[in-house]
């Protein structure tokens, strides 16, 4: 309606109009009652990529602005995600110290998820009370080649690796493949042992080179999924002289291995006991880690240890530990390609020391090549 149309209606009528248009220009002011999403009104308002200001203390803002925002509703923080980017491995044999014997490749490429499952490391307990886990698992897909860790000769292949008996489909390592290395440690024999494959492609007898592929992938045995079961034994191709890999393969470039000896009162090693490890001063990843459990597991020569984590950046990291209800922490720096080491006890808590240096003549810093076998008569 113009000014013209307007000016000319009765003065009756003209009152009316202005009482509709009062009203009008007086609802427009009024707060809403209903949000018209439905949305609850106490949700963080962000407008136009912009959180909302917020109200100064002690002011109350209305519950519902006149402005309907854009409403995002955040979902609830998961685990950490877990990286599949590694640096390369340092080359083998790798030891900075003269105790190292980072010996072994990874046997799963760097182009596959090629570091030891958290859940599913040495000394662990994970299907009976009395079953310890003398290896590392190794998360990979189904038929994913599996690299020989070493140089070495094919020793075993097939099924009834723990039982003895070659046609024994029962057998919880499933199919696996056990490599005697050409070179030894101290005087000891190494083998590498490769477990729940689905298919065998190496033969017993044949010599293998570092990165051979000697099979693939699989879930047979005592598995829940597929991957690959991986052990470095000393000493004699049998259950009992294992140790543990990741003392054994060599670290990513530019991160180290966190090693570790955790005992309680008169110096009895703590088992299955549980620590934190956090890099500073972000705090995040945390790495739970646990003690060896009692059993079938043994610790390395001149470390002793009952804890290892390996493929940690350099860095410092905090320890902690939860002993006789206190929690109690220390600091530890991992350098590039070495071990760093540290003891708990009972009456000096935290120490982080070098391990004693053993009573030894020979100290090899490469591997100790195995004499070859004198041909029969």
């Amino acid at each position: 309606m113009n000014a013209s149309t307007f000016n000319n209606l009765p003065l009756q009528r003209r009152g009316g109009v202005l009482h509709l248009l009062l009203f009008v220009l007086l609802a427009a002011c009024a707060p809403l009652t209903t949000d018209a999403r439905g949305a609850d009104p106490t949700s963080t308002a962000v407008m136009a990529g912009e959180t909302a200001a917020q109200p100064a203390s002690g002011f109350e803002a209305s519950p519902h602005p006149s402005l309907e925002p854009f409403r995002f509703v955040l979902p609830t923080p998961g685990a950490e995600p877990v990286s599949g980017w590694r640096p390369p491995l340092y080359p083998v044999p790798w030891a900075v110290s003269a105790y190292d014997h980072f010996y072994f490749i990874r046997p799963i490429a760097a182009d596959n998820v090629n570091w030891p499952l958290a859940e599913y490391r040495y000394g662990g307990v994970f299907f009976a009370p009395d079953v310890i886990h003398t290896g590392v698992d190794i998360d990979a897909a189904e038929g994913t080649p599996i690299l020989a860790a070493g140089p070495g000769t094919v020793v075993s292949a097939g099924w009834g690796l723990f039982s003895g008996a070659a046609d024994d489909t029962s057998d919880p390592y499933g199919k696996a493949v056990v490599i005697k290395h050409d070179f030894g440690y101290k005087g000891q024999e190494l083998y590498t042992v490769y477990a729940h494959m689905s298919e065998i492609t190496a033969l017993v007898g044949q010599h293998v080179e570092t990165g051979d592929v000697i099979g693939l992938v699989g879930s047979t045995g005592l598995t829940t999924g597929p991957h690959l079961h991986f052990e470095v034994r000393m000493g004699g191709n049998a259950f009992y002289f294992t140790y543990n890999p990741e003392l054994w393969t060599s670290p990513p470039q530019g991160w180290g291995v966190l090693v570790g000896r955790v005992s309680g009162e008169k110096g009895n090693l703590l088992y299955y006991y549980p620590l934190e490890v956090r890099p500073e001063p972000s705090g995040v990843p945390l790495r739970r880690a646990l003690t060896y459990a009692q059993g079938a597991v043994n610790s390395d020569p001149y470390y002793q240890e009952n804890l290892v984590l390996s493929d940690l950046p350099a860095g410092i990291y905090k320890v902690t530990i939860n002993y006789k209800e206190k929690n109690l922490q220390t600091w530890v720096e991992i350098f590039p390609g070495q071990v760093t080491y540290f003891t708990f006890t009972d009456k000096e808590g935290f120490q982080v020391v070098p391990p004693p240096k053993p009573n030894l003549d020979f100290l090899p810093i490469t591997p100790t090549p195995t004499p070859p076998a004198s041909p029969p008569p």
